[in-house]
């Protein structure tokens, strides 16, 4: 077993996390704006209180508009296989990847049988680092600000030092050749601050090497590497080229079988899931989501099933190398070392006994970066899917003042509904609702004419790490109907079963309620009592003024509201 320890020379100046918090909603704690004795919850927290007239404030995200708050980072990735740099920019409460360069360089060819780095992989790396410190010198990326780290390749071949210092002496780049332990480290640091993992294990797999990281508690409890990347693979096992024959394929699964016996947690049980990184997974996961017709806006989240994995490795092994980037999701680039990759994915995914693997669009690179830029040992946002909210509503210029409100008012209509028996209050679907009332308006940063599509397609496509697929269309449609028209889910469809679509209605009235309730986007309807009569539902309106933009808002949403709550009839008082 690896030593733990993480000795890391990137260690830049932090950045507060996301969220100035005037009333604490995250730890259950009175709220001193409440007049009776209102508790604030977290965002999800289904437990119904008394209506109250508090302006929480879930966070304040900071105004892009000052360029002086912003900084640039630039994470260069010398990988077995392919070279990547990527600039991350981030300010107060906020981050986000701004560019990336990316060569298959191929680095680690021919390795297999010589030991070394060969004269035209390097050539090739030369020519690529050249592009990189040209890149980084035009758009004023300073040397302090760059982290490039090598990784398998260039740690095990016999030359690697000797090509890491031509490179200071020629690009002026210095390179930090990463130890197998911090490899695992970065990846397990990109997999958990992008996904919901508590317990399970991280898959990170390269050209040359496979890293897994036993997780518990988001913590690392134990880490492995062994030289089972997919080009290693690819060069020892399947190196003709041609379809693979079963044999071949067991030879490979047996290989890395024996080779997982080193690590006896690996095969113990009891893992709840398998969270992958890199190219691989990434090309794996977008294969599998095509063959299954679902709608495509990014894999973060997305979940490989044993059985789809399976079918994937009989339809790469069936074609030559040359012909498995004609499979929708394989790039050409990695067609022939993705068999070899998926073969071993497919043993550690029978070996941990998990049903799926899943995959985040993060990599060690993301890794690196949150190495440097999150406070904690280890360096981890408190709470991913939060985070990831608060993130991408920062990035845009909302007003907090009233996107807070509109939350507030929207779970307040949820918690007290639910107390009345109109649904069954379900704590996810509350913090569904929470993400679509906080990013409701970002696309008014697009232009505000038709914002709530603008909004719709930047959550789509801008992502939103801790959340599944199928709720990221959820949070997506919802917005798309804050304003207006009876909700449905489109090209989305088959992301929406029947309970998905009553979710849908539900969340969209109770924002769209939200928005109406706040229309004059001054904080005047503080709090909402709610009454139920049978089928008779009246909200009646506390504010602090006359309400009368308010009500005329609120009151053209009874057909919806009708709707989502089995026929109730909706009245405004």
């Amino acid at each position: 077993m690896l030593d733990l320890t993480f000795g890391s020379s990137y260690r830049r100046e932090r950045v507060p996390q996301p969220g100035t918090v005037v009333c604490d909603v995250t730890r259950g704690t009175r709220c001193s704006g409440a007049p009776r004795s209102k508790l604030a919850r977290t965002p999800w927290d289904v437990a119904s209180t008394v209506s109250g007239a508090c302006r929480r404030v879930i966070f304040e995200p900071s105004s892009r508009t000052d360029p002086m708050t912003e900084h640039r980072r630039a994470v260069i990735d010398l990988g077995s296989n392919s070279f990547r740099l990527v600039v991350f920019t981030a300010g107060p409460g906020w981050w986000e990847r701004t560019d990336e360069i990316y060569e298959n360089v191929r680095i680690g060819e021919g390795m297999v049988s010589t030991g070394e780095l060969g004269e035209h992989p390097m050539g090739r790396a030369f020519a690529t680092i050249d592009v990189f410190t040209h890149f980084c010198a035009a758009t004023g990326i300073a040397a302090q600000d760059i982290d490039a780290v090598a990784t398998s390749a260039i740690r095990e071949a016999d030359n690697g030092e000797a090509f890491v210092e031509r490179v200071r002496a020629e690009a002026g780049l210095a390179v930090r050749v990463i130890s197998r332990e911090e490899e695992a480290r970065y990846g397990y640091l990109a997999a958990v601050n992008s996904s919901t993992l508590q317990d399970g294990v991280v898959l990170d797999i390269g050209g040359g090497s496979l890293q897994l990281v036993h997780v518990r508690d988001r913590r690392a409890l134990a880490l492995e590497s062994w030289r089972l990347g997919a080009v290693r693979m690819t060069e020892r096992f399947l190196a003709d080229g041609e379809p693979a024959s079963d044999k071949d394929l067991d030879r490979l699964r047996r290989h890395v079988a024996d080779k997982l016996e080193r690590a006896p947690w690996v095969a113990d049980g009891g893992h709840e899931r398998l969270v992958g990184i890199g190219g691989t997974i990434r090309n794996l996961a977008t294969a599998a989501s095509r063959a299954a017709g679902l709608p495509e806006f990014g894999i973060q989240g997305y979940v490989v099933q044993a059985a789809a994995l399976d079918e994937l490795v009989e339809r790469l092994a069936a074609l030559p190398a040359r012909e498995r980037g004609s499979i929708s999701g394989i790039k050409t680039a990695r067609a022939d070392i993705i068999l070899a990759g998926a073969v071993t994915v497919q043993t550690v995914l029978r070996e941990t006994d998990v049903a799926g693997l899943e995959a985040t669009e993060a990599g060690l690179r993301e890794g690196v970066f949150f190495a440097g830029h999150l406070d904690g040992d280890p360096p981890l946002v408190d709470d991913v899917r939060t985070a990831s909210v608060q993130n991408l509503a920062s990035r845009f210029r909302v007003d907090p003042a009233h996107t807070n409100h509109v939350a507030a008012l929207a779970l307040d209509l949820f918690d007290d509904l639910a107390a009345a028996g109109l649904h069954p209050g379900d704590p996810v679907e509350r913090q569904l609702l929470w993400a679509a009332a906080v990013l409701h308006d970002i696309g008014v940063a697009v232009d505000y004419d038709d914002h709530h599509k603008h909004t719709r397609y930047l959550i789509l496509n801008a992502g939103l790490p801790g959340y599944s697929p199928a709720e990221v269309a959820l949070i997506a449609q919802a917005t798309r109907y804050h304003r207006k028209g009876m909700p449905d889910p489109g090209e989305l469809g088959p992301l929406f079963d029947e309970e998905a679509l009553r979710r849908l209605d539900r969340c969209a009235v109770l924002l769209r309620l939200g928005e109406d309730l706040e229309r004059s986007r001054d904080q005047l309807v503080r709090g909402v009592a709610v009454a139920v009569d049978g089928d008779d539902v009246t909200l009646t309106l506390q504010a602090a003024g006359d309400p009368r933009v308010s009500r005329w808002a609120a009151r053209r949403e009874t057909d919806l509201f009708a709707r989502a709550f089995g026929g109730a009839r909706m009245t405004i008082a």
